[in-house]
């Protein structure tokens, strides 16, 4: 499929808050369009190609202070922990290279919906592109992280602030951007308002219209 008579496949990335229901939108969104879904496959990749742990790899990103200087200190005071060989993990820099050339990659070979990772970022300059922001109001994310998780609502609150604090630092040092400012994407959608459903069927009028012109 191509969208907006395009020679590049069509791609959506969605960025998006903790709890805003962001993958369920981004699931939905390629489902009805019948195009790809890109979030684990991201970090079965990079995993692969640096040799670690995809668990392992899902806790590093998006985040700027290093995971994995932890990851090896739990391993060295841990009793009768499994020693893995010792390998060079990768830096922050290294990581963002490696999924950027995988949403590359993806983006140019067949049309998709691509989560988080800086993906609007990273392709700024493809010509066939939606970039999407979904966000949500505290309640509605503390309510829909307490429902996902099996989490108190004090727990839930934690989550919230520890990721968005971690995607802050990230997108700053990755991209030199804010990535909450909405201005930097072609739509933004508030799902506490719209409901995350409604959300998927805006983002499909929008992409609709924008095939018409």
């Amino acid at each position: 499929m191509e969208r907006m008579k395009n020679a590049s496949p069509f791609v959506v990335t969605v960025s998006r808050e903790l709890g805003c229901g962001g993958a369920y939108v981004g699931q939905q969104l390629a489902r009805r369009l019948n195009i790809f879904y890109a979030d684990r496959e991201i970090i079965d990749e990079a995993a692969r190609r640096f040799s670690v742990l995809e668990e392992d790899l899902k806790f590093r990103e998006e985040k700027k202070l290093s995971f994995w200087q932890s990851f090896i200190r739990s391993y060295a005071t841990t009793p009768d922990a499994y020693v893995p060989p010792r390998i060079l993990p990768p830096s922050d820099r290294e990581l963002f290279q490696a999924e950027s050339d995988i949403i590359l990659r993806i983006a140019g070979e067949r049309p998709a919906v691509i989560i988080g990772r800086c993906g609007d970022y990273i392709l700024r300059d493809h010509s066939n592109h939606v970039s999407v922001f979904l966000h949500a109001d505290a309640a509605f994310r503390r309510g829909r992280i307490e429902r996902l998780y099996g989490v108190t609502p004090e727990e839930a609150e934690k989550m919230i602030v520890r990721s968005d604090r971690e995607r802050t630092l990230y997108h700053r040092t990755a991209t030199g951007l804010e990535w909450t400012d909405v201005r930097r994407y072609d739509i933004g959608l508030s799902t506490s308002k719209t409901g995350v459903d409604r959300t998927v069927d805006i983002l499909l009028n929008y992409i609709r219209d924008l095939e018409r012109q």
